[in-house]
């Protein structure tokens, strides 16, 4: 078996294996493959003995949020294998170099979307649990007012204020990409309201942009359904404004379909007689890898003055990562001293960007204490995480 990255005239067979392994379908073949060979994106493919192309896996390259900071993100995208050569260990073969690779090439953390968790955990991945879906109808809203005006969005307007908004309001969550309108307009807003039934509001008080919404019209009998798709606000009068906005559509939708940061629980600051009928589902759509365990360890948030011993095992595409790290303040280097702190790979990219505490991560067997804990409680803390940009 080869492992290598592709070449542009490579790049039309790996988008036909996607194609197959996400049940897609190609309407226009030559037109796929003339914006497949413009791409730039890193690409990887595994071969057989006989040069037959059997796997694929793009690693898209962007800045995410980890406690203030902006940090290289790997995302890792398009995992897929051609039918007949599945457990054939084309995607593990393409993970082994590709990782090592990520790890020479500066990256932090690499994240992905999973289609098995269970799978993605053998190359280092763990859960990342960040958002919860709600739904409910929107006489639910019914004690909010919005006394702003709403503007929607056309084809040809600008999306500045749109991209402003969101980076103000992600810069507080760990794992946010960091947006550009070109973000803004080819994933988010793009669409024609009358056609795609897309709509997105931007929502002003006193002139001032305060929040935007992006929803799906969802055909639905006996009632439509309003799916939101996007979100970003500027502080409680913002979230507010949002809430208000949804709560003028008793009429249009018997549904609504929103999502929060699980920062945030909207069961917990709703107000009003009807919160028992809200629905709320945690989704698990998310998982971390520490690429470079000094690096992430380093920009990480402490307290001042702290001072503690990691020891990190298992990470068997990144041998680097593997050992003891003397940690004080940003200063990470490694160190013979014996640990307070045992972890594996997986369990440190879940802790290191505060998906779970370490009350809670020491439930896992991957988690040992053996001293420092007043000191690690403060390090390892659940943190706001948002994660809204596909890839």
């Amino acid at each position: 078996m080869e492992v290598r990255k592709l070449t542009a005239g490579e790049r039309f067979e790996a988008s036909m294996i996607s194609t197959v392994a996400f049940h897609m379908r190609m309407e226009d073949p030559e037109k796929k493959r003339e914006e497949s060979e413009q791409e730039t994106v890193e690409d990887w493919g595994a071969f057989s003995d006989e040069g037959k192309m059997m796997a694929r896996i793009i690693n898209n390259r962007f800045e995410a949020q980890l406690d203030g900071h902006l940090i290289p993100n790997g995302g890792i995208g398009a995992v897929s294998t051609l039918p007949e050569y599945r457990n054939t260990g084309a995607i593990r073969e393409i993970f082994n170099l590709l990782l090592p690779e990520a790890y020479r090439n500066g990256e932090v953390i690499s994240t992905l979307y999973p289609f098995n968790h269970a799978f993605y955990r053998k190359f280092g991945y763990e859960t990342v649990r960040w958002q919860n879906d709600y739904e409910f109808a929107p006489g639910v809203l019914r004690e909010y007012r919005f006394s702003g005006s709403a503007e929607l969005w056309k084809p040809g307007d600008p999306v500045r204020e749109y991209t402003e908004l969101y980076n103000r309001f992600s810069g507080r969550f760990n794992l946010a990409i960091r947006r550009d309108d070109t973000r803004m307009l080819k994933e988010h807003i793009q669409g024609e309201y009358y056609k795609d039934r897309k709509f997105c509001y931007l929502l002003r008080q006193e002139g001032r942009p305060v929040a935007y919404l992006i929803f799906q019209d969802v055909r639905n009998d006996p009632a439509a359904i309003l799916s939101v798709q996007d979100l970003a606000w500027d502080g409680r009068e913002g979230f507010y404004a949002i809430l208000g906005f949804l709560a003028r559509f008793t009429a249009d939708y018997g549904t609504i379909r929103m999502f929060l940061p699980s920062s945030l629980e909207l069961l917990s600051v709703i107000q009003g007689p009807q919160v028992y009928d809200i629905h709320q589902t945690a989704r698990q759509g998310y998982m971390i890898r520490p690429v470079n365990v000094k690096k992430l360890m380093e920009v990480m948030k402490k307290p001042e003055g702290c001072r503690f011993v990691i020891r990190v095992k298992g990470d068997r595409q990144i041998e680097e990562n593997n050992g003891c790290w003397e940690v004080s303040g940003a200063c990470v280097i490694p160190t013979d001293k014996a640990p307070d702190l045992t972890v594996s790979i997986q369990a440190l990219g879940q802790m290191a960007v505060g998906s779970v505490s370490l009350d809670e991560a020491e439930y896992r067997q991957d988690v040992t204490i053996t001293g420092n804990a007043d000191t690690l409680r403060k390090v390892f803390i659940r943190k706001p995480i948002l994660v809204e940009d596909h890839f």
